[in-house]
């Protein structure tokens, strides 16, 4: 009957130790695909972050623009807007250049989208920006060849046009463009300068436009748009007061009483950023919260692991411990084993992000920057995890007696 026991007990612990195996191996591809999954993440949100302070926000210093709808992220809030919300009219920028005495420069923007046919070649939701000459001083275009618009052209409502680098390549493939017509709403343009090409953003081309003189535009697209106001302050340190200037000449123009809110709203590369880390902020948040919970089953699987190893390693520790071996000892052993378990799916995951993240830079419009903290931080917490889930099976193993773990078959 002893012989009997024996032979179960032995079945059971060799059972319990395929078990051990397999939940490690199911606990390490887990903990690699937790961290891999955090850290890629961060990496495409930091690359997000420069991406777009590099190529939305380029207002520059001490420029912003007045628009009839500024950043609505609220659907009630925009049909709110579309109903209060006073179109924005040419007099209002020249109020503004007239009676703020913190507004260097003062210019305006009309815009409309079209699609453009040349020949063959069709290129669709152009954006048809109406623009004054002062514009070209806020946001000065890099010019590829040709020129940009002329003051007197502005003035006059020249039939010319100044195109992005999609335009150029795609209605006059293997031409050059200046010089050469272009229709839009049926009236002839003649092309007289071919912007730089700066890209895509987000995979969307930020080079499919083209610049018109302001009076052009609306004889071609009528006078029933807002225009959006861009404003350089004299001095980029005071451009708030060059903003609270602004809202004072608009409301009154707009008759607003003073509990009344603006019918309009400023739009900043601070306003820019600051609802981009907002947003990335969140993403990441609900991305940390997530794996954070699957952290938490992979340390109790942690625990699991080490407590039927501290069972089938009972005669060990009873050797150690009988050779002299303390508790301190037998504790800083499994910690040990607990940390590095836990710390080496965390170093394959590291590695299968750094992978995805280069992936996504080279494959797709989703920029990636692998933090350089990435790697401490991602062992750091596995050590932490580690150490937690582990302390219990290791604080259990350094009680055993040894004269009972001896007996241990």
């Amino acid at each position: 009957e002893c012989a009997s026991q024996r032979r179960r007990r032995e079945q059971e612990c060799e059972g319990e130790v395929v078990d051990v195996t397999a939940a490690s191996d199911v606990y390490k591809r887990q903990s690699e695909s937790r961290i891999a999954a955090i850290v890629a993440t961060w990496s495409v949100i930091q690359g997000l972050n420069a991406y777009v302070s590099e190529k939305l926000s380029n207002l520059g210093k001490g420029v912003f623009v007045v628009q009839r709808f500024g950043i609505i992220t609220n659907r009630q809030q925009f049909l709110d807007a579309v109903r209060k919300n006073r179109k924005l009219e040419p007099a209002d920028a020249r109020a503004i250049a007239e009676r703020c005495p913190n507004a260097a420069t003062v210019a305006y923007e009309v815009k409309a989208t079209v699609d453009l046919r040349r020949d063959r070649h069709e290129l669709r939701d152009v954006d048809v920006g109406g623009i004054t000459w002062r514009l070209l001083e806020i946001e000065p275009f890099e010019v590829a060849d040709g020129r940009i618009l002329a003051e007197h052209e502005e003035q006059s409502g020249a039939q010319v046009c100044f195109v992005g680098h999609d335009i150029a390549e795609r209605l006059f493939p293997g031409l050059d463009p200046i010089g050469k017509e272009l229709r839009v709403k049926g009236a002839p343009l003649l092309v007289v300068g071919v912007a730089k090409k700066k890209g895509s953003l987000l995979g969307v081309s930020q080079d499919n436009y083209l610049k018109i003189p302001f009076a052009l535009h609306r004889k071609l697209f009528g006078s029933q748009r807002s225009i959006n106001i861009s404003v350089q302050a004299a001095d980029a340190q005071r451009m708030d007061v060059a903003m609270d200037e602004a809202r004072s000449v608009l409301r009154a123009r707009h008759h607003l009483q003073p509990s009344d809110p603006d019918d309009f709203d400023f739009l900043t590369a601070d306003g820019i950023n600051s609802l981009w880390a907002d947003l990335t902020g969140k993403i990441f948040t609900v991305a940390l919260f997530v794996v954070g919970i699957s952290l938490v089953v992979g340390g109790i699987v942690i625990m699991n692991i080490m407590l039927v190893s501290v069972i089938e390693r009972t005669r060990e520790i009873g050797v150690r411990k009988a050779v002299g071996a303390t508790q301190r000892d037998i504790v800083r052993q499994f910690l040990i084993e607990s940390v590095l378990l836990s710390c080496l799916g965390g170093a394959i995951g590291i590695s299968l992000a750094y992978g995805a993240a280069e992936l996504l830079a080279a494959f797709t419009p989703l920029p990636a920057r692998f933090p350089v903290w990435a790697p401490l931080l991602a062992f750091a917490v596995c050590a932490m995890i580690g150490v937690f889930f582990g302390i219990h099976p290791a604080r259990r193993a350094a009680r055993l007696d040894p004269i009972e773990a001896l007996r241990t078959e």
